[in-house]
């Protein structure tokens, strides 16, 4: 009775109810969305929201440009704090980008209006694409 207050459980779980649970997805609704695009997998297969997900499952979500994958340890059916969240897989994801190569991608601020032929030469300069101009005209 008492791992049913907190929760936890030993029955299946609904793998959208899991992924919030966990803390992988901010909302459920944005996990049961990852699930109706494609962007959830169990054990290697697409799934739908209410897919059940038990104990040695492997889950991948792709979100944000990243993927993670973990391997279910416990079972969660209500939302929990961060550090009961964390024990409850073990994260095999890849390491994520480091935020100089994110920031490196040129993205410029709302509201500069259109860049100057200046600002265009020195953004093809940074992505290595002056030289390509040059040869080919």
């Amino acid at each position: 009775m008492a791992e049913q207050a907190n929760g936890t459980g030993t029955g299946p779980v609904r793998v959208d109810s899991w992924i919030w649970s966990v803390r992988l997805t901010k909302t459920r609704s944005q996990a049961g969305t990852a699930c109706r695009a494609g962007h959830v997998q169990v054990n290697g297969e697409r799934v739908k929201a209410a897919h059940q997900v038990r104990v040695g499952d492997e889950v991948r979500l792709r979100m944000d440009g990243r993927e993670r994958i973990v391997k279910v340890v416990t079972l969660l059916r209500k939302r929990v704090g961060a550090p009961v969240a964390v024990e409850a897989y073990i994260d095999n994801s890849p390491p994520p980008p480091a935020r100089a190569d994110v920031l490196a991608a040129g993205v410029r601020d709302r509201g500069l209006g259109r860049p100057t032929k200046r600002d265009r030469r020195e953004m093809e300069r940074l992505r290595g694409l002056a030289e390509s101009r040059r040869t080919a005209g």
